[in-house]
């Protein structure tokens, strides 16, 4: 049990001034000198917004629908997360290595700490980005069940950090602003997640298109179903459920939550939503980025 403390609920530590877990921040040589392949599509995300649901849909792109091949490994292991190294656990950039190309790259990295290989080769990038109301009450009941965070204290607590970007990964309105400027020079496809709630088949077309892939009206349909939230959360391959309990504890709040729009208005009191709203509009003056919290 010792070790698990010793990994587990431990302090963040900052690399080049964004909060990481500890275990990152160490072997961060590893992850800087990542050497991307030409032929990469690396999927970039803000936590808690989107991210496995993007995955699936591409993997089963990549696998022209092929249901079963997708049920050959967990989501993690088909689309490894290039920087979670945890000693003795996981190392993202080992298990990519292994990996035949074309590789499927999962990070969270905000675009100023991305491993330079991925610009250098040009590689194609998804991006996906979701209103940071639903992402702050998400990443709240995902602290409390994935113990490499910190603990996150009372609700109230941890929407400071988050608006503060005292949470690991840093501030999300940094995060969605700094991958929204690259996009313009690099091969990057900027999704929105409330997009996708909307017409996920649009979206998955506009996946098509940007990967120059043509599949036929019935396999994007057998996509479209396999990718759905309710089909994921029951899914052991994509839900996380096959992690072990140390690590994630479902019974505190399940990997797949709810996967809607709008829950921060269950959350958020009178004033915070006022605190919050001011914040926002101070942090994100000057973007062309804007995002919609209910559809």
């Amino acid at each position: 049990m010792d070790k698990e403390l010793d990994v587990f609920r431990r302090e963040l530590v900052d690399v080049q001034g964004v909060p990481l877990f500890w275990s990152i921040a160490e072997e961060w040589s590893q992850v800087e000198s990542f050497e991307a392949r030409p032929d990469d599509l690396l999927i970039a995300t803000y936590p808690k917004s989107g991210t496995t649901w993007i995955s699936e849909i591409l993997d089963l792109i990549y696998n022209n629908g092929d249901v079963e091949k997708c049920k050959q490994n967990a989501i993690y292991k088909r689309v490894p997360f290039m920087e979670l190294i945890i000693p003795g656990l996981d190392n993202g950039v080992e298990d990519l290595k292994k990996k035949q190309s074309p590789r499927l790259v999962k990070t969270h990295l905000p675009v100023q700490l991305l491993p330079s290989s991925f610009w250098k080769n040009n590689c194609k990038m998804v991006y996906v980005a979701r209103n940071a109301k639903d992402v702050a009450v998400s990443y709240y009941y995902f602290y409390q069940m994935a113990k490499l965070h910190p603990e996150p204290g009372t609700w109230e607590e941890f929407l400071d950090k988050f608006m503060t970007g005292k949470v690991a990964f840093g501030a999300w309105y940094d995060h969605v602003k700094g991958w929204w400027e690259k996009r313009n020079d690099y091969r990057i496809l900027y999704l929105f997640y409330e997009d996708m709630k909307e017409d996920p088949k649009r979206e998955i077309q506009k996946l098509l298109k940007f990967l120059d892939k043509d599949l036929p009206e019935e396999t994007v349909d057998k996509i479209l179903y396999y990718s759905s939230f309710d089909v994921m959360k029951q899914n052991p391959f994509t839900n996380y459920t096959t992690v072990a309990g140390v690590r994630m504890d479902h019974s505190i709040s399940p990997f797949m939550r709810k996967g809607i729009l709008g829950d921060w208005k269950n959350h958020f009191t009178v004033a915070q939503y006022e605190r919050f709203e001011k914040e926002y509009d101070k942090k994100m003056k000057g973007s062309t980025l804007s995002f919609r919290s209910e559809i």
